[in-house]
């Protein structure tokens, strides 16, 4: 499951009571400085969340697959790197550490009749 913007405002709407709009609004407000500060390289330190960063990948030489005698020039760039802090980082440690398989649809026998929803 992903978690959108939308999804974020709905939620704290709903547990703050606030109009929708206003929430988008201090949501939206929140990630354009962010966003601000990240482009003029400044560090986004968001205690027990985690820290946005700038790094500058180095240039390399890549490879296509298809021509693999061939060398791609990859430039240099600059990149948003995340580390997790602590509380976010304890709660991902107890994560299982393979996914739970999802339920097996079970096709009905053929001339069985379809169970009915209790009321």
């Amino acid at each position: 499951m992903t978690l959108t913007k939308r999804d974020l405002v709905v939620r704290i709407s709903e547990e703050t009571g606030l109009i929708q709009l206003q929430v988008l609004e201090v949501v939206q407000k929140t990630l354009d400085y962010i966003a601000e500060s990240l482009a003029r390289r400044d560090k986004v330190e968001l205690r027990n969340f985690g820290v946005f960063e700038i790094k500058i990948r180095k240039a390399r030489v890549g490879r296509n697959p298809k021509r693999p005698k061939k060398n791609v020039p990859i430039p240099a760039r600059a990149v948003v790197k995340f580390k997790a802090g602590k509380l976010l980082r304890a709660a991902v440690i107890k994560l299982p550490t393979k996914p739970a398989k999802p339920a097996k649809l079970v096709k009905p026998a053929k001339g069985a009749v379809p169970a009915t929803p209790p009321v």
